[in-house]
């Protein structure tokens, strides 16, 4: 069967007034990152930054849930073309860079607030792994997602638990709780430990082994 990937673009209009007053809360070396569907507004940003003199774009990437890029050193803050706070905190964490979300022609900061959260959130995840009996480990088909060795070997590797392999498309957390598991354990994309049930397999294994 034949897969088509058709991506959707966001409707949204820029201002180019209103891009040129938000550009004076960035600092001048930044990357640009932007989810799929406003690729075709990014360049146009980025043109409008550029001409402005004020900036100077260190590089431009899509991101996806799943990827974590990385910046050059002369990268000041990264500003994410995007919608919610999804990619944002995600980026922020991963890079440790101030990050700033452009949604319809309004800026917004990733917090300390925020970053303190999901990392309460990471602990709380790791705890909850320690103490639990029984562990479901997810595998994705998708590709770029599929980890199915490092989920076997991770299953191998765990002792004085009974874990459990689930392996699907998509990956639905709300369908949890139709499973008598205490703790998941995640091999697909990474951003599924947004959710307090969810820890990435690779952060455990970095400190059981």
């Amino acid at each position: 069967m034949e897969t088509l990937f058709i991506p959707a673009k966001t409707k949204n209009r820029i201002d180019k007034s209103k891009i040129l007053e938000i550009s004076k809360k960035l600092p001048k070396n930044i990357a640009i990152a932007y989810s799929i569907q406003y690729q075709n507004i990014t360049f146009e940003i980025k043109k409008i930054l550029s001409e402005s003199n004020k900036h100077k774009i260190t590089k431009i990437i899509q991101v996806l849930g799943c990827s974590k890029p990385n910046f050059s050193k002369t990268t000041q803050a990264i500003l994410l073309i995007s919608s919610g706070r999804f990619h944002g905190i995600s980026l922020a964490y991963e890079t440790k860079l101030p990050t700033y979300i452009l949604e319809q022609n309004k800026l917004y900061k990733v917090s300390k607030k925020d970053l303190e959260l999901f990392e309460k959130k990471q602990k709380a995840s790791y705890l909850k792994f320690l103490n639990s009996n029984k562990i479901g480990i997810l595998i994705s088909t998708k590709p770029g997602q599929q980890k199915l060795k490092q989920a076997l070997d991770f299953k191998r590797k765990l002792k004085n638990k009974k874990s459990y392999l689930f392996i699907s498309n998509n990956t639905d957390t709300n369908e949890f709780e139709n499973f008598n598991i205490d703790s998941w354990i995640n091999t697909a994309c990474p951003r599924l430990d947004m959710d307090v049930k969810v820890i990435n397999a690779s952060k455990v294994e970095k400190n059981l082994w």
